[in-house]
């Protein structure tokens, strides 16, 4: 009996991709872009802040990815009274052991929907962000590590903001992406309507990726290589965005390393071992949009910080994407 050469083949990491693609993809329809951005956070090791109006799929996006990975799905709506204790966990008096114990929140799942983040009091976000960025909370003076792969995706209402508390530029930075759902096409609205008709399709989803498949990604990403002279681009970016005279705050640090972070996990998506230019192009809005602070005269003029990277990325040059040859 012939047997298959491929059967014992790792699958590449380009395939593992497009099968969590596809999965979500059948939930959510005609968001192609949005899902891939979130697999890109998840993968690059950040989180994603989605800005939109309400109703546009962004908790089935969320429930879809947790579904498709087999990991926990939390949730946490926030309001105003909403306390740090109520995202991170609490420590009670178990009476019946004697004991002080600690109850998880719902930080501890694999993937977090932090459902109009800028409703909560900058306490409690700051409890969500601390967490993020340490993947770790401290309760009582212990320690509690969050397990990977973790993942927030935090929402916020751009049009409605009254009883909000926006987010102050320091903590979006701590955002790897900032993204926007979008309304569907007419085309996806109707296949919404027709395939949505009976319930939600997120409960007939299937997990299609393990969690130590991700925690791979995650380690593959990372040795995807970044020649020297797109190292140079990037530093040519950030150092332009902080002369840029629509820019009061420009291009941090960790903005370039976000950058850079990302780019690799596009590269590794789309079945390279190396970095090109038109990765960093392709992010740099997501990435770079929300870490930028306007000039006043900007804001007068009504000038957005997409408008200023679009002019850097045709500003700046970029280097040659072809090899050396020796």
């Amino acid at each position: 009996m012939a047997t298959d050469p491929t059967a014992d083949r790792p699958e590449s990491f380009a395939g593992i991709h497009g099968r969590l693609v596809d999965n979500i993809g059948r939930a959510i329809q005609g968001k192609a872009e949005a899902i891939d951005l979130v697999l890109l956070g998840l993968i690059a090791e950040g989180h994603v802040l989605v800005e939109d109006v309400p109703g546009v799929g962004k908790t089935t996006l969320a429930k879809a990815l947790a579904t498709s990975i087999d990991a926990p799905f939390g949730r946490v709506q926030f309001t105003p009274d909403l306390l740090p204790t109520d995202v991170v966990g609490v420590t009670v008096w178990n009476r019946q052991a004697e004991r002080f114990e600690f109850r998880q929140g719902p930080i501890f799942a694999g993937i977090v929907l932090a459902d109009e983040i800028n409703r909560a009091s900058p306490k409690t976000q700051s409890a969500l962000l601390e967490a993020m960025a340490e993947r770790q909370v401290t309760v009582d003076g212990t320690t509690h590590v969050l397990a990977a792969p973790f993942l927030v995706i935090a929402t916020q209402n751009p049009i409605e903001h009254e009883g909000t508390y926006p987010l102050p530029e320091s903590q979006l930075d701590r955002f790897l992406l900032r993204i926007s759902m979008g309304y569907p096409s007419r085309d996806a609205e109707l296949q919404i309507l027709e395939t949505h008709g009976d319930g939600d399709l997120v409960d007939a989803l299937q997990p299609v990726v393990t969690a130590a498949q991700v925690n791979g990604l995650v380690a593959a990403a990372r040795t995807v290589h970044l020649a020297p002279a797109l190292q140079g681009y990037l530093v040519d970016l950030a150092h332009a965005s902080r002369r840029h005279p629509h820019l009061a705050v420009g291009m941090s640090p960790r903005a370039t390393l976000a950058l850079q972070r990302v780019a690799r996990a596009r590269a590794a998506t789309r079945g390279r071992t190396f970095v090109v230019p038109d990765d960093i192009k392709a992010l740099a809005g997501p990435v770079l949009g929300h870490r930028m602070m306007r000039s006043p005269e900007a804001q007068v003029s009504q000038v957005s910080t997409l408008d200023v990277i679009a002019d850097l990325l045709d500003t700046v040059p970029q280097p040659d994407p072809r090899p050396v040859s020796g």
